[in-house]
């Protein structure tokens, strides 16, 4: 059986509601058994149950946070009981949501309430989607008369979607759906990212890579969205035209595993199968690492941007360059640089810079 936990979150008004029966009806003809949880918080507000009516807006959170991890548990029980070959999990909202509602210290006093860290939670989630607010880009159509729980007004909706991508940044697979285009369009550019994330029918993605100049870590901190995780790399051995690599990611102590299987398609798209695993797994692979190849260890920088979504390497063997890569959905979209980074060259298509041949040298 096959279980793929995904996360539609996005600003007020950004079309989730309208996102869930794209996704019902695209990735069932697929063959998925797609099982939807409901955005918590409007099901509390909806019952009476709201910052405005709890004693505090922290114990209001600590109230969500619980439902919203006992619903994940009971929908993911009730999956893997299931007689079926592919389920699609898909969490109207996720937990790491609520961090855009509270200060630091309710939101600290919340995961401790829960007997859970941010990193934990928040990887937990195999692919999380942002659909960006109609109040960015779209503002003829933003309303709240769809959604009882919904007050905000355009200026609040912008700031919102802001602190939600900024709560979900540093995500191993965060995606970011701009209102570029229009609503259609925009459900299909959903459904096209899921599609590619899940292997549906093939997994291409579109990467551009940049060399930059080393970065101002201050500069990239001072981002809201930005989120620091710690990498390392290690290539195993494989057969002529594939790669297979296996990474640890995370901070502080805690980390989650996986393995990519490579293989390009043509300069800048490749097929990619990723995988999650468990610590034993992961340990058990690195008995198969590849020894004429060197770890790579790497500090990634992940913040969003223009409504794009990057990532920063700092590698320790290079003190006057990094590396940013940005994904696209499409070869034509446009990359809206930080202001503060300042491009060398693009390498998209330079093989130098590689995953591969980073691990080659020594």
């Amino acid at each position: 059986m096959d279980i793929s936990k995904i996360v539609i979150t996005g600003g007020p008004c950004a079309g989730k509601t309208t996102a869930m029966s794209w996704i019902q009806n695209a990735f069932t003809q697929k063959g998925y058994t797609v099982l939807f949880i409901s955005e918590t918080a409007t099901e509390l507000i909806r019952g009476g149950v709201a910052p405005w009516t709890c004693g505090t807006n922290g114990d209001y959170q600590k109230c969500q946070m619980r439902l919203q991890i006992e619903k994940e548990a009971i929908y993911e029980k009730a999956a893997r009981s299931m007689k079926v070959d592919k389920i699609l999990l898909v969490c109207d909202r996720g937990a790491l949501d609520n961090k855009a509602y509270m200060n630091e210290t309710e939101f600290a006093e919340t995961l401790a309430s829960v007997g859970r860290n941010e990193i934990e939670l928040r990887d937990s989630y195999d692919a999380v989607f942002h659909l960006v607010s109609a109040a960015k880009g779209a503002e003829i159509f933003y309303t709240t008369a769809n959604n009882a729980a919904r007050t905000e007004t355009v200026e609040e909706a912008r700031a919102l979607d802001d602190r939600l991508v900024a709560a979900w940044s540093g995500h191993p697979h965060l995606r970011v759906i701009d209102n570029a285009t229009d609503f259609a369009v925009k459900m299909r550019r959903l459904i096209a990212e899921i599609s590619a994330f899940l292997g549906e029918p093939m997994p291409i993605s579109v990467e551009k890579k940049y060399l930059i100049n080393y970065p101002s870590i201050s500069y990239l901190e001072s981002f809201p969205s930005c989120r620091r995780v710690e990498v390392i790399q290690t290539f195993l051995k494989s057969v002529s035209g594939n790669e297979i690599r296996i990474r640890q990611r995370g901070i502080n102590g805690h980390y989650i595993y996986f393995q990519t299987m490579q293989r390009s398609v043509n300069d800048i798209k490749k097929v990619e199968i990723e995988r999650r695993l468990s610590q034993e797994e992961y340990l058990k692979l690195l008995m198969d690492a590849d020894t004429t190849m060197r770890q790579i260890r790497k500090t990634r920088y992940c913040l969003a941007y223009g409504n794009q979504y990057f990532e920063i390497d700092v590698y320790p063997f290079w003190d006057d360059k990094a590396i940013m890569r940005v994904n696209l959905s499409s070869e034509d979209n446009a990359v809206h640089l930080p202001d503060g980074l300042k491009i060398i060259e693009d390498i998209t298509n330079n093989p130098e810079y590689s995953n591969i041949a980073l691990a080659s040298r020594k």
